[in-house]
């Protein structure tokens, strides 16, 4: 079972937009908040679990329907179209989102989760340097992706000097382990996976290399619709951080019977989760810009794009 949580861009993101004012205002007019959700991602899963939206937006009305995806790219496009209201991505999809021109807005942000470099046995690399020339994997389009932008920095390598190997977890994990790749940008549960298992090392961290964000975004209709509303999930979205940084062990369980992987790996991987959700500001929007223009910069996303033009902040 894969948690592909934040990968491969959908190449229905690149559909223009031609949407019926019905389906436009259907969020307005209704009742029903549907929310998009990867059941690899853990604060989602402790609000889905505690019930945290039911609780809040009940008084107001409000019934909510979870809806399920495998990773972040997909779950925009039905955002796009008007099928979900609001979900949660990693830093990356949002950037091709935007390049595709869907009308998305992003309405808050969360300390990424962990990623790191994971080396096979036998790897004979032991600095960021040693990846000149290199197979790196990971997701293209993902946080894995934009991670291993980061690392190439912190060496002074340029991405023509490495050996991009472009897979989402199930492939790379396979490749990994019969030593088909020389190292792997991934994120939890699957480095929590695979670093305890003999000869596996971990060449870096982001705790070295340099924070990530994830995303809280929204379908622009639905949010310009429902300032009020809106706010109200990402208060209720706190408190399921909150709930989930006191209650780790719960939350590590709930993941394992969503997933099949075991609780102890997501303990392990939940351990330097901060679980911290942000509202949007200046610093936030200047961090998401420099992820675009780096994918910009390598030409894989084909326009210039301005992230603070899609940026939502509550009473404005």
């Amino acid at each position: 079972m894969t948690l592909n949580r934040r990968h491969v861009l959908a190449a229905g993101l690149s559909v223009p937009l031609a949407l019926p004012a019905i389906r436009r205002s259907r969020a307005a007019e209704t009742k029903v908040l549907k929310v998009g959700f990867q059941k690899g991602e853990g604060l989602l899963m402790s609000a889905k679990a505690i019930k945290a939206l039911e609780t809040a937006l009940g008084p107001k009305g409000y019934s909510v329907e979870w809806i399920e995806f495998q990773f972040g790219p997909p779950m925009l496009e039905a955002m796009r179209v008007g099928s979900i209201d609001v979900g949660a991505v990693g830093d990356t999809p949002p950037v091709f989102a935007q390049a595709a021109h869907a009308d998305l807005l992003y309405i808050g942000a969360e300390l990424g989760p962990p990623q790191s470099v994971l080396l096979p046995p036998g790897s004979k690399i032991t600095t960021l340097a040693d990846l000149k020339g290199k197979k790196l994997a990971f997701g293209r389009g993902s946080s894995g992706h934009h991670f291993a932008l980061l690392v190439l920095e912190k060496a002074g390598l340029r991405y023509d000097e490495i050996e991009p190997i472009y897979l989402g977890p199930a492939d790379a994990g396979a490749a990994f382990e019969r030593g088909a790749i020389d190292a792997w940008s991934i994120w939890e549960p699957y480095a929590s996976l695979f670093n305890t298992r003999p000869g596996v090392r971990t060449l870096t961290t982001n705790t070295e290399i340099g924070q990530q964000f994830s995303f809280f975004l929204g379908n622009g209709p639905f949010v310009r619709a429902n300032p009020a509303l809106t706010s109200a999930v990402l208060e209720a979205f706190t408190t399921a951080g909150v709930y989930a940084k006191a209650h780790r062990e719960e939350i590590a369980g709930v993941l394992g019977a969503a997933t099949g992987i075991a609780p102890d790996v997501w303990s392990r991987g939940l351990a330097q989760d901060p679980f911290q959700v942000l509202r949007m500001d200046d610093a936030i929007t200047r961090s998401q810009q420099k992820v675009a223009d780096r994918f910009r910069a390598l030409g894989l996303v084909p326009i210039d794009i301005k992230v603070s033009d899609i940026v939502w902040r509550a009473g404005v």
